[in-house]
């Protein structure tokens, strides 16, 4: 049984998903998001996830940060960074973005 994860969005992670919903040509992309922080909560070994450690950047008390995809093979795919914490079993997701 995999350890279940509470997921906890960056105030800016939040406006970022509140700007999405509210328009419809993103409506794939938040849909995609949405079932990414799902099985992120659900169980980070999930193959669709992708997850691997991102060494360019660090979380702002120098977590180690970790990179899931919310799509793949897709022009612009999108992408969510996260670390471990402030708390046992929670994940703080720092940005969701468009892969460059």
């Amino acid at each position: 049984m995999s350890l279940k994860f509470t997921i906890v969005l960056d105030p800016e992670v939040e406006e970022e998903l509140e700007y999405l919903a509210t328009r419809a040509s993103n409506k794939t992309v938040l849909k995609a998001i949405v079932k990414t922080l799902r099985l992120m909560k659900e169980n980070l070994k999930h193959p669709s996830l992708n997850t691997h450690k991102y060494s360019v950047m660090k979380g702002p008390d120098g977590e180690e940060i970790f990179e899931s995809y919310a799509q793949n093979n897709t022009p612009g795919a999108y992408r969510i960074f996260w670390y471990y914490g402030p708390e046992k079993s929670v994940i703080t997701v720092l940005v969701i973005t468009a892969h460059p």
